[in-house]
Formats: C-alpha cells, structure tokens, sequence
C-alpha cells in the first residue's frame, strides 16, 4: 500500500476508525510526522487533537536508528543491549528530555493541554519502523487513565507491531509489509515536518473548536 502523503493516509486510517466518530475520541499525535495524519483523522472523527510529546534515544554509530525512547516525564527504555552505556546514555537522555521540553512549550499553550484519563485515546503516528516512540506514547498515555487505547498507524514493519501489540486495547495498522525497510518509501511525498507546520495544525484546530463553540 502507497501512500500519496501524510493526509492521504489520514483519510484512509480515518476510514479504517470511522466506528469511533461521534464518541469524541482524543487524538494524539507523535511529532512531527504523526500531526497531519493525526489532524486529519481528528477532523474525520469529530474528535479532540492534541500530541504526546516522546523522542528516540539515538545510537551513538547511526544517529536515525532509534535504540530506544524517552517521554516528557523522563521515563525511558533502551531496546539494543549493545547501547547501554551508562555516560553515553545520560547524556543523550538529558539532550532529548530538553528537546521535549522545548516541543512542549512551543506547541502547547498553558492550559491547553488534554486529559487523557477517562477517554477513549487514539494515538497516532505517520508510520512504524522500530516502533520505539510509540512505545513510550503508549506508556506515557497509559499511566493517565484512559479507558481504551488504539494506536493507529497507516503502516509498520511487522516487528514492531509485534512489540506493541499488548500495550494497547486495539492496534489500527492498514499495512505491515514484509518488505518494510523505512516509513518514507511507503509515501509518494514524505518531506519533513517542521515545527512551525505542527503549530499551525494545532492552532487550525483550536480555531475550529473556539468557532464552534461560539456559534453554539
């Protein structure tokens, strides 16, 4: 399965999630990739849009291959044994943690910020290769209180699904291909998502939500 772009898969993992419009579920997004996909699929749903804000943990060798992850609150989780070094690990956690921070601030507003606890979750991302952010997503989310939680996704390496199967009530993935070797080439269009696109799909929801209100 190929994806034009990142709102082409949300139009189409939408569909596949279409029995939870009208519950209002709340969407979560991982940044970036995950936020175009995730704000179609909020719109679809007549949901609430917010992110889970999580980060991978570098390796030290190849800086894209994630060996593991990190949220907001500092929990974290190394996958590749090989990795754990202790004075390399500290540091990398600390760079990544400051990232998060960071993210938090600038995208959401003081007070902004959605409660997970007592609502069906969706958590969505653009696509799973080691599936090491979602993880910690789905960690973070969890301890929140949620009372169902789906992670979807437009596609995964089946491996990684096989790691997050039993952290979620539901798993949503419209492909697992064996051939999977990276998200990208499963899009036609797959540029970078920049922090200022993430703001302006949050802020462009916020709009909407602030509109309806008010004609109500």
């Amino acid at each position: 399965m190929i994806f034009s772009d990142r709102l082409d898969a949300g139009r189409r993992l939408a569909d596949a999630l279409a029995g939870y419009r009208g519950g209002r579920p709340l969407v979560l997004a991982i940044p970036r990739g995950g936020v175009p996909v995730a704000a179609v699929v909020t719109e679809a749903l007549e949901g609430d849009l917010d992110v889970v804000l999580v980060h991978k943990l570098c390796s030290r060798w190849a800086p894209e291959y994630a060996v593991g992850a990190i949220d907001e609150t500092g929990y974290s989780f190394v996958s590749d044994a090989s990795e754990e070094d202790d004075a390399w690990l500290k540091g990398e956690k600390a760079r990544r943690l400051a990232e998060l921070r960071r993210r938090r601030a600038l995208y959401s507003p003081p007070g902004s910020a959605v409660d997970p606890g007592g609502r069906v979750v969706i958590v969505v991302d653009d696509g799973l290769a080691t599936g090491a952010t979602m993880q910690a997503a789905l960690h973070s989310v969890r301890a929140q209180g949620p009372t169902r939680l789906i992670c979807a996704v437009p596609v995964a390496a089946p491996a990684s699904l096989a790691k997050i199967r039993g952290d979620v009530d539901e798993l949503v993935c419209l492909s697992a291909p064996p051939g999977f070797e990276a998200v990208g080439q499963f899009y036609l269009e797959f540029g970078q998502v920049e922090d200022e696109d993430v703001v302006a799909c949050l802020l462009g929801y916020r709009d909407r939500l602030r509109g309806s209100a008010e004609r109500a």
